[in-house]
């Protein structure tokens, strides 16, 4: 029935990003769903399935959202390092 695929879904995404320590957005683009299905599985209904797994993706996307500046401030740098590889080599 429906509950039972969602919570199937819902298990094998918490336990995908726990195994790979994967961020939201990656986590949904290997599992072919939405970021949006994903973040209310793993914030919302993963609780009611199994607490423990809940934490400790909690941890995870804490840890991600804890970081999420710095990995926004290496992509400009190396799109400005192609950039400028780009101009050298012209």
């Amino acid at each position: 029935d429906k509950k039972a695929v969602i919570r199937e879904r819902t298990i094998t995404e918490a336990s995908y990003i726990v195994v790979t320590n994967s961020t939201i957005r990656a986590a949904a683009k290997e599992l072919n769903t939405s970021k949006s299905t994903l973040h209310k599985d793993v914030t919302q209904r993963l609780w009611k399935f199994d607490g423990e797994l809940a934490e400790a993706v909690r941890k995870i996307l804490l840890k991600n959202k804890s970081e999420r500046h710095m990995r926004g401030g290496m992509a400009t740098k190396m799109k400005y390092l192609k950039i400028k590889q780009s101009e050298y080599q012209k």
